[in-house]
């Protein structure tokens, strides 16, 4: 059943209305994927707020330019397209997405063939790279704990501190410091005379006037 120019308009406000707060696009073709499966994929997507929708491709160029001022080539857009659109975490969504194409990997139900981000048009091995990296959050989890390493250790030092403490009835931790008795200075060298040759000093006589 043919689609009507009413209802094409509105599938285009529609696209528009979705692309207009989005952080990242990324463009997939879609094989034998069930419905079972995309609603598994549109739930977790739910989840980093991101949606999943197809679209005709003649609808996504249109919005495209539209919404960005960018021309989509279709050529690069093969077989069922569909959208991942993020409006929070540029990246999150991709990663999910990911997780479903790596699973589907084998019946190559979804391939990443294009995306959008800050302002530019991406091509497909682009794309699928940024799909590969971490989260946001994976990344700031990493982080944090790359700062809490330092304090973890100093931790680890005062609870063995205490231990030690009680252990040998001390009271401080400064009396589990053994002093190390300090090395007797070595005496210094005599010195020895240096033999300094004497010059014998020139006796000068008076000549007796001549006679």
């Amino acid at each position: 059943m043919a689609v009507t120019k009413a209802k094409k308009s509105e599938q285009l406000a529609a696209l528009e209305a979705q692309l207009k707060d989005a952080k990242s696009v990324a463009f997939t073709s879609n094989t034998k994927v069930t419905v079972l499966e995309v609603s598994e994929l549109k739930k977790e997507l739910r989840t980093v707020n991101a949606v999943f929708l197809t679209a005709k491709k003649t609808l996504i160029r249109i919005a495209f330019k539209n919404v960005y001022g960018v021309e989509v080539d279709l050529d690069t857009l093969p077989g069922q397209v569909a959208l991942v659109i993020a409006n929070g975490d540029a990246l999150a969504p991709f990663g999910v997405a990911n997780k479903f194409a790596t699973a589907w990997k084998k019946e190559k139900k979804l391939i990443f063939v294009a995306g959008y981000m800050e302002g530019r048009l991406m091509d497909a091995t682009e794309t699928t790279k940024l799909a590969t990296l971490p989260s946001r959050e994976v990344l700031l989890a990493k982080l944090l704990g790359s700062m809490m390493s330092p304090l973890s250790g100093l931790a680890r030092f005062f609870d063995a501190a205490g231990k030690d403490l009680t252990a040998k009835s001390l009271t401080k931790v400064s009396e589990l410091i053994v002093s190390v008795p300090a090395k007797e200075a070595a005496p210094a060298p005599i010195e020895t005379p240096s033999e300094t040759p004497v010059v014998a000093e020139e006796v000068k006589t008076e000549e007796a006037p001549a006679a």
